[in-house]
């Protein structure tokens, strides 16, 4: 039962992994591909128009490492993200060596702040690999800043937030919230050695 629990909280996450890309239109996931990908993203997923290499490689050196993995190149593209849940593994593991080739010359494995800014310095860009704007942002993250930011602002009131959009971000958290409650509720109960059956019980 708790097993059976444990995965419903599990899908019940996934599903709200993907509702978050729901949010807005995201019509620019159809946008032409773009020579200068990193701009594109930096204003769809963060409403930043302003930044440095800098800024960047440190915005998205998710454990502030020094360096970028392929994981974090991966999250950065937005790979995982339901909107790329029909490309294949080989097609993903591709675009990410792309990337590796372009700011790991000297083949590391892992691309560094300094190969990062002297690659950017010669006029190197990420390039846009077919992933979108790169979704990869939680939950709440992609609401706010696909539909909330967009529709509604700061001073929104609880009675205003009334899109389909709204309601289905709310009624996820319910879903999260009781899924929650009913695993902490079994994870409190005792176990009944009478229920466990005799084959796996200590003698």
């Amino acid at each position: 039962m708790v097993n059976r629990l444990i995965c419903l909280v599990a899908g019940v996450i996934a599903l709200g992994s993907g509702l978050a890309n729901a949010h807005g239109s995201h019509s620019s996931d159809d946008q032409p591909q773009s020579d200068d990908w990193a701009t594109r993203h930096m204003m769809e997923e963060h409403h930043i128009e302003g930044f440095d290499a800098p800024s960047f490689f440190t915005m998205h050196d998710y454990d502030s490492s020094g360096v970028w993995t392929t994981d974090e190149v991966r999250q950065t593209y937005g790979m995982d993200d339901e909107s790329n849940n029909g490309v294949s593994e080989s097609r993903k593991t591709e675009a990410i060596r792309q990337v590796f080739d372009l700011f790991d010359r000297d083949n590391t494995g892992f691309i560094s702040r300094d190969a990062w800014l002297k690659a950017v310095a010669e006029g190197v860009r990420l390039p846009d690999l077919g992933f979108g704007p790169g979704h990869h942002g939680d939950l709440e993250y992609e609401y706010e800043i696909h539909h909330f930011e967009k529709f509604h602002g700061e001073d929104a009131t609880e009675e205003e937030l009334t899109h389909p959009e709204d309601i289905e971000h709310f009624r996820l958290h319910d879903e999260l919230e009781d899924a929650q409650m009913r695993l902490d509720q079994l994870e409190q109960m005792q176990v009944v050695v009478g229920n466990i059956p005799a084959k796996f019980r200590r003698n």
